[in-house]
Formats: structure tokens, C-alpha cells, sequence
């Protein structure tokens, strides 16, 4: 597999360009423009020519740094992520750490998740994703799970902590277009069910109802905590099955 020429600087096997139309232009600053742009209007917006305008430079000017967008996109992704923190912590078991990398990922998704638009194109290869992978590696290290599972799991959470992320993102959107609340939305979202359904046809729909479910919306946090611990609660079937190592 060829390693594209924007993978081999970031990760320290290649020169980066030192002479420029404007020297203090830099990978990092291009990165870093592409993020600002994408925060304030989208994915969509985030172009080679919009980034150049961003940065006050020709378009052409970028092409010195990074081949193409497709690369630019490559470094966006892995810039999102930043390094994960040390895990696991001192005295974590296996599950501790475990929580702890989906939760820390989490945050850091959270700070763009526009970013999660880009389409995933094959294996993270750059530093960031790598050193995640390390770190959720060490957080699984003793469960006597063998290798495939152990990767199985990080991407079992990986996709549930950014479709989480994702749809989150996705609802607060709308409703800020709505100008609506993520409780009123979720009560009339309620009123909506109750108007439209029956009780003989949606019998378990009517036993939210009458639980006024929809009328106590719990916290974000609680959701993801939730879903994180059936994820592990899984995982920890397995481990039960394995003799440690």
C-alpha cells in the first residue's frame, strides 16, 4: 500500500516544505484554518480554495504542503482526535480503562463533530488514530481475549461512541433550527405519539406513555454511560470465558 506524501510528514518521514510564498505558512496552520472553517460552516465548505482565502494565500500555495484534499481530510480526522490521554489510569481493571478511552474519545469527537461526515476510507494510519489504538490496546491488555477480539472491541466501541456523537450532533442541530428545546422536542415528540397512535395497535408505545417517558428526558451523559456499560457488559462475558494472561 502507498503511503500518501501528507502520512509519511505527519509522521516524521518526510521533509515538510521550508520555502514558500508566505513562510509562515505550515501543515499545522492549514489544519488548523480547515478546522475553523469546518466549525463554522460544515464539512460542505471545507475546500482547498476556502482554506487559501482563510489563510490569505493562493490555493496553490497549499498543494506545497498537502498533495490533495483527500490527504487534507486524512490530517482534519487525526487533528480531531488529538493524542489520547494516558490509559489506562493507575489501578483501572480492564473495564475502567476501557470506559474511560470510548468516554475521552468522546470529548474529543465532540469538539468537531462535523468531522465525522468525512467518509472513512480504510484503517486509521495516522499518529493520533494509531496512538488510540495503542492506548485501547493497553486497556484490554490481560483480559485473555486474543487479538481479533481485542480489535473487534475498540472498533465496537469506536462506532458506537461516534454514532452516538453523530446523532447527538444531529438532533441539537435541528432543534436549534426549530428553536426548540431538547426537552420540548422530546415532550412534543410525545403529544405527537399519543395524537397518532392507538392503544390496541402500540400497546408498548402506550405503556411509554402512560410512563410519561418522554416527559423526563434523561441526560446526555446518562445515555452514553448506558450504552457504554451493555457494550462492556458483553466484553466481560468473554473475559469470563478466557483465562487471564
Amino acid at each position: 500500500m502507498e503511503v500518501p506524501e501528507s502520512v509519511e510528514i505527519a509522521w516524521g518521514l518526510r521533509e515538510r516544505p521550508g520555502k514558500g510564498p508566505k513562510r509562515s505558512l505550515s501543515l499545522e496552520h492549514i489544519v488548523e484554518a480547515a478546522l475553523r472553517v469546518g466549525s463554522a460552516e460544515g464539512l460542505a465548505a471545507v475546500s482547498m480554495s476556502k482554506i487559501a482565502a482563510e489563510l490569505d494565500v493562493s490555493t496553490m500555495a497549499l498543494y506545497r504542503y498537502v498533495s490533495s484534499k483527500g490527504d487534507l481530510l486524512m490530517l482534519i480526522t487525526d487533528a480531531v482526535l488529538g493524542p489520547p490521554p494516558p490509559l489506562p489510569e493507575p489501578g483501572d481493571d480492564w473495564r475502567q480503562g476501557v470506559h474511560r478511552w470510548g468516554a475521552a474519545m468522546r470529548v474529543a469527537l465532540q469538539r468537531h463533530p462535523w468531522s465525522l461526515r468525512i467518509p472513512i476510507t480504510g484503517p486509521g494510519i495516522m499518529p493520533n488514530h494509531v496512538a488510540w489504538l495503542e492506548a485501547g490496546l493497553r486497556c484490554l491488555r490481560g483480559t485473555g481475549l486474543d487479538a481479533d477480539t481485542k480489535l473487534a472491541a475498540l472498533l465496537l466501541v469506536n462506532g458506537f461512541v461516534r454514532t452516538e456523537v453523530a446523532l447527538l450532533a444531529d438532533l441539537q442541530d435541528a432543534h436549534r433550527t426549530s428553536q426548540v428545546t431538547d426537552e420540548e422536542a422530546l415532550s412534543g415528540y410525545g403529544r405527537s405519539l399519543a395524537r397518532l397512535t392507538d392503544a390496541q395497535r402500540f400497546p408498548e408505545i402506550h405503556e411509554l406513555l402512560e410512563a410519561r417517558v418522554f416527559d423526563k428526558p434523561g441526560g446526555e451523559d446518562d445515555e452514553f454511560a448506558f450504552g457504554m456499560e451493555r457494550i462492556l457488559d458483553g466484553l466481560t462475558v468473554l473475559v469470563a470465558q478466557k483465562p487471564p494472561t
